[in-house]
């Protein structure tokens, strides 16, 4: 398997606890805060893991909104991605991990792995969900941490083999 780029947004340093656990679970991977990324990084990588919390009204991580202005949907052509969301069910119910869709539709010529069930969530509305399974990894970290560990370990297993 060819090496994998995470590119991450952070503001708490939740998100970045999360991928860099990740990336020791994967392993071969290579990590990018994309505050200090460029477009020339992620063009290097077939494999990506896209990663953010979701801030305001439903919208990427601010990092992340600088970031993604540099890129086009022709930027993920070819590629495999997986995605992680980051959200707070209680406080922003009416828009949980909404930048799992905003990333999906950002990669929506890549090839997008890692779908997880809508299982033991409470949540109003989301734009993550195609069907009843978020477009990938949905993670709640203000209410439900202790629930990270399964769900990261049973996606990293979903995932893994799904990489070129």
């Amino acid at each position: 398997m060819n090496k994998i780029g995470i590119f991450y947004g952070t503001t708490t340093g939740k998100t970045q606890e999360i991928v860099e656990s990740i990336a020791l679970k994967l392993q071969n991977c290579e990590l990018f805060d994309v505050s200090k990324a460029q477009k020339e990084d992620l063009a290097k990588f077939d494999n990506l893991i896209l990663a953010s919390s979701t801030y305001g009204d439903g919208e990427l991580q601010s990092d992340w909104e600088d970031f993604a202005t540099s890129l086009s949907e022709d930027d993920f052509i070819g590629k495999i991605v997986a995605i992680i969301g980051l959200g707070d069910q209680d406080l922003y119910s009416d828009t949980f991990c909404n930048s799992i869709g905003l990333l999906a539709n950002l990669a929506k010529k890549a090839t997008i792995i890692g779908q997880s069930k809508n299982e033991n969530y409470e949540f109003t509305s989301t734009n993550a969900l195609n069907g009843d399974e978020f477009m990938g990894l949905a993670l709640d970290e203000d209410n439900q941490s202790d629930l990270s560990a399964k769900r990261i370990d049973s996606w990293i297993e979903s995932i893994k083999d799904k990489f070129k």
